[in-house]
């Protein structure tokens, strides 16, 4: 019997870790500003020692847990943060996602920013876990878009992955996508879609993947014969999906077939079936709902924490 393929682990990559290190630099400094937390500092005892957890409140895919990792340090409770699952894991309604011990000042003091992060990284990952699962089975590859928070991107994108979607480019640096104001620039000299391809390919760097965006069947076949690496078929309905497939079977087979424009979960399986390779969503980032994500207290003598480890 075959052993089934270990789930993925996903942890932050040294550009991520330095973006998450900049957000949560800003974030901290506008949510303590020059004060700190004056309404802990009124409550709470400065020795004071407890416990609490990250619970999730709703079914989803966690997503930012390394973040909170890098937060928890700069308040000095490195040692007492314990993650209980890992990006990527589903989550259900009560599930302990991570434990935190030590003073609880700064417990506290970091709640509102950790949940913060754990609630829009894990609402991207799970918005794009379901647009994963509905094409399940029919070839097509989810992709995000460009369409994110400024600031966030990488770590946006990061949670894309830990649900289950591939990135598309990350900027305008690492990929070419000629778009139709390119196109519209070059109109009047004629054969926009050739010229902008062939240009494309003499000042890109080797390897660097060229797509052109096309929004007819005839700029389509134009673009087949150019042979870029992707054609990105734009609001494209799904018999002329069908349609585009069939010619770029027939003209260009090597050619890359990604839909966009408007898909959503009600509209997405059927744009897969049509045959495209990839399909990009920029609602996974730019309209990923906020899973619901709380940091529960525990009770007095609930489990306390080792003062060993707590110094």
């Amino acid at each position: 019997m075959t052993e089934p393929a270990p789930a993925p682990e996903f942890d932050l990559g040294p550009a991520e870790r330095e973006n998450a290190e900049t957000l949560i630099a800003l974030a901290l400094a506008e949510d303590l500003g020059d004060l700190g937390d004056l309404t802990g500092e009124a409550t709470i005892p400065a020795d004071a020692i407890g416990s609490a957890r990250f619970v999730s409140r709703q079914d989803g895919v966690l997503a930012g847990l390394p973040v909170v990792a890098l937060l928890a340090a700069r308040f000095g409770l490195v040692d007492g943060f314990e993650p209980v699952l890992r990006d990527g894991d589903p989550i259900r309604p009560g599930a302990v996602i991570a434990r935190i011990s030590g003073p609880m000042r700064p417990i506290l003091a970091m709640e509102r920013t950790a949940l913060n992060f754990l609630q829009r990284l894990s609402g991207v990952a799970s918005l794009t876990a379901r647009f994963v699962s509905a094409v399940s089975g029919t070839g097509a590859t989810i992709l995000d878009t460009r369409k994110t928070t400024p600031g966030w991107r990488l770590l946006e994108k990061y949670a894309v992955r830990c649900g289950g979607g591939r990135n598309h480019r990350v900027g305008l640096y690492d990929a070419i996508l000629i778009k139709d104001n390119h196109l519209a620039w070059l109109a009047p000299s004629g054969d926009p879609i050739g010229r902008a391809v062939a240009a494309a390919r003499r000042v890109a760097p080797v390897g660097t993947v060229v797509e052109v965006e096309v929004d007819s069947l005839d700029q389509l076949d134009r673009a087949l014969t150019c042979r870029p690496d992707v054609v990105l078929l734009d609001n494209f309905p799904p018999d002329r999906l069908v349609e585009a497939v069939r010619r770029r079977d027939e003209a260009a087979p090597g050619v890359l077939l990604e839909s966009s424009g408007g898909i959503t979960l009600d509209t997405v399986a059927e744009v897969a079936r049509t045959g495209v390779d990839r399909i990009s969503v920029g609602a996974l980032t730019h309209s990923a709902p906020a899973l619901d994500i709380a940091l529960d207290e525990d009770a007095p003598g609930d489990g306390p924490p080792d003062p060993r480890r707590l110094g």
